[in-house]
């Protein structure tokens, strides 16, 4: 059983950065592909980023070139590296894992409690 436990998340002022960072712990970490997923009001859930266990990493449209996730397998640590943030990135950022990139991609696997982002305008 793998837990998943979010931190970094807070008030920002559109055109400002936060880094999230997402602690795991019961599972061999270097086996999961990592995700951030994020929820707005009213919204669908979306997948923001992915990293591979080799490290490939992907992302949703909206966040190219400006968040970057990365992961720490020394510290069992995915991280989410936001910039120019925009009051339309505000949502609850959850980490996701699971072995397999496409499983995670569409929502499988472990997930954490999630983590507000709110960027004013």
């Amino acid at each position: 059983q793998v837990q998943l436990v979010e931190s970094g998340g807070g008030l920002v002022q559109a055109g400002g950065s936060l880094r999230l960072s997402c602690a795991a712990s019961g599972g061999i970490f270097n086996n999961y592909a990592m995700g951030w997923f994020r929820q707005a009001p009213g919204k669908e859930r979306e997948c923001v980023a992915a990293i591979s266990r080799s490290g490939q990493t992907t992302y949703t449209d909206a966040v190219q070139g400006r968040f970057t996730i990365s992961r720490d397998n020394a510290e069992n640590t995915v991280y989410l590296q936001m910039n120019s943030l925009k009051p339309e990135d505000t949502a609850v950022y959850y980490c996701a894992a699971d072995p397999d990139s496409r499983a995670l991609q569409i929502g499988r696997g472990y997930w954490g409690r999630g983590t507000q982002v709110t960027v004013s305008s």
